[in-house]
């Protein structure tokens, strides 16, 4: 696969099959998004962790949510909830008036930090553009999913919903039009994310930054996701640890997770190639190379939250080269 676009290969004999389903399900993963010094424009997408749901077509015309678990507040109305909005997107477009029926099963918690919005609004447009017979490219299902994702942040951003499309890292080079570079994970790149088990809106985490940068601040930053950038193209894995550092975003918002700086010296300290926010938070990521590594990274970051009186998840997975899949 060229590292620079994702080619999903075209076969007849399986438009043929797609068009003829009425029902489909998928799985949608979670997503790390701003990767310390990128932020709004880098994510990657993740293991072990994602949405599934299940579309079946309807003959109502319209769009029908159903919430199979968890999470009494999310919206049922389809122009509030991204899922809905990202379909409805992609059937105006398409000048469909396909109906559809929606069973969400929420993996992710809302505001946790590691995607759920986008998974679902992903998950969504492609069920829904399988169904349709795929008039789509996974490339051109980002729009329509970044529409969704809009309900949920209040501003059209990719960097969580390219990623869980996609797969793999995805750095959002512009916006008019949608411009996404897709990278290929190195081989032996692996995440671990801790969710302390708080919320934090993305719309609020958003007010606390400032909206001037000052030039050295950024400079260092611009260098930052330069050297991030070459680090995945080349595998080296020390410059990627190297370029995992955040002057203008972290600083900001580490104030509302809890023991923040200790973890991020404790996980240091473990050996991994860097740490920072997923995110908006509360969650926390760290990258390193190998899982062996990855689980000693967990383990310190168990240690430092066993201390606290807050409930915690803890995930370790490699760095996903697969986005949305169909089960």
């Amino acid at each position: 696969m060229d590292n620079n676009s994702v080619n999903y290969p075209e076969d007849s004999n399986h438009e043929n099959q797609v068009k003829m389903l009425d029902e489909v399900k998928v799985f949608a993963p979670g997503s790390v998004s701003n990767v310390g010094c990128g932020f709004d424009i880098l994510g990657f997408a993740i293991d072990g962790v994602g949405d599934e749901m299940i579309l079946k077509k309807n003959d109502k015309n319209e769009i029908v949510i159903f919430p199979v678990n968890g999470y009494e507040n999310l919206p049922t109305d389809p122009k509030k909830n991204v899922a809905g909005v990202a379909i409805q997107a992609l059937l105006d477009d398409l000048g469909s008036d396909q109906g559809f029926d929606i069973e969400i099963v929420k993996n992710i918690k809302p505001g946790s930090g590691i995607g759920s919005s986008a998974a679902s609004a992903a998950g969504a447009v492609v069920a829904a553009n399988e169904l349709l017979g795929s008039p789509y490219s996974r490339m051109q299902l980002v729009d329509f999913a970044m529409i969704g994702e809009e309900v949920a942040s209040g501003d059209i951003h990719a960097d969580n919903v390219a990623p869980a499309t996609l797969g793999g890292f995805c750095l959002i080079r512009g916006y008019n039009p949608l411009d996404v570079i897709h990278i290929n994970p190195p081989k032996d790149l692996w995440c671990v994310v801790i969710h302390p088990q708080i919320e934090i809106k993305t719309k609020e985490s958003r007010e606390l930054l400032s909206p001037e940068i000052p030039l050295k601040k950024a400079i260092r930053q611009w260098g930052n996701v330069a050297g991030l950038m070459s680090g995945l193209y080349t595998s080296d894995y020390e410059l990627i640890g190297r370029s995992l550092e955040d002057h203008i975003v972290e600083p900001q918002r580490k104030v509302l997770i809890p023991e923040f700086d200790e973890l991020k010296l404790s996980v240091m300290e473990a050996g991994a190639l860097g740490c920072s926010i997923s995110g908006s938070g509360p969650s926390v990521f760290a990258l390193t190379n190998g899982k062996e590594t990855a689980d000693v990274v967990a383990g310190a970051m168990d240690v430092v939250f066993k201390r606290t009186d807050l409930e915690y998840k803890i995930y370790v997975s490699k760095v996903s080269d697969e986005g949305v899949k169909i089960l």
